[in-house]
């Protein structure tokens, strides 16, 4: 469990972050959608438990985020955190190489980072690593952190105590479960508009 007990979550503040994007639109990444209608209704019953905490303008569609990208620019990049499209031909170009075939991940637990929930995604053969990996040969991923492959749920919509939190997740019995893996998308998402949909860019079937 990340979420520590006696701590105070962060609130998502509903304005446009001018100082982040700088007027630019489209923030890319690679991700996988999670595209089982069965599982989407699951996770939208477990969100339902928790809506009262959660921001309630939330329209990106479920998914696991595979690598950050950052903006996506046709020309050389002006700031540090452009990605440009000529980088974009060289991962899809990696990731063909390696002709992953298709896979499964598990899921298996409810958590929270301080600012979101979010449910606990198992790679157990490190699948995802190595797709990293070859991304990674290429561009530096922005924001970086350890990386927690996860299925957001909701951003909190006020500073609530952990403790809440931690009790509600402790209160609902969450079912394993796994997810066929049969595609990577790279896509973006509009800066402005806070947590909106993800669009797809290009997609690399698998097997």
């Amino acid at each position: 469990m990340l979420l520590q007990a006696s701590t105070q979550l962060i609130s998502t503040e509903r304005r446009d972050y001018p100082e982040w994007h700088h007027g630019r639109s489209d923030f890319a990444v690679w991700y996988i959608e999670i595209d089982q209608a069965e599982v989407i209704q699951y996770l939208g019953h477990i969100k339902n438990f928790f809506s009262d905490l959660l921001i309630d303008s939330n329209q990106r569609q479920y998914h696991i985020t595979l690598f950050v990208c950052g903006f996506l620019t046709p020309k050389s990049s002006h700031y540090d955190d452009d990605f440009e499209i000529d980088t974009l031909k060289q991962q899809i170009q990696a990731l063909n190489s390696l002709e992953i075939e298709t896979f499964e991940l598990e899921i298996n637990g409810l958590d929270s980072f301080s600012s979101a929930l979010f449910l606990q995604v198992e790679d157990n053969n490190k699948i995802l690593d190595g797709i990293r990996q070859q991304l990674a040969q290429y561009s530096d991923e922005i924001a970086a952190l350890e990386y927690c492959p996860h299925i957001t749920l909701g951003l909190y919509n006020d500073a609530w105590q952990s403790d809440l939190v931690l009790d509600r997740i402790q209160s609902i019995a969450i079912k394993p479960f796994k997810i066929q893996v049969k595609y990577l998308t790279f896509g973006y998402y509009k800066a402005q508009i806070l947590q909106g949909l993800l669009y797809p860019y290009h997609q690399i079937r698998l097997g």
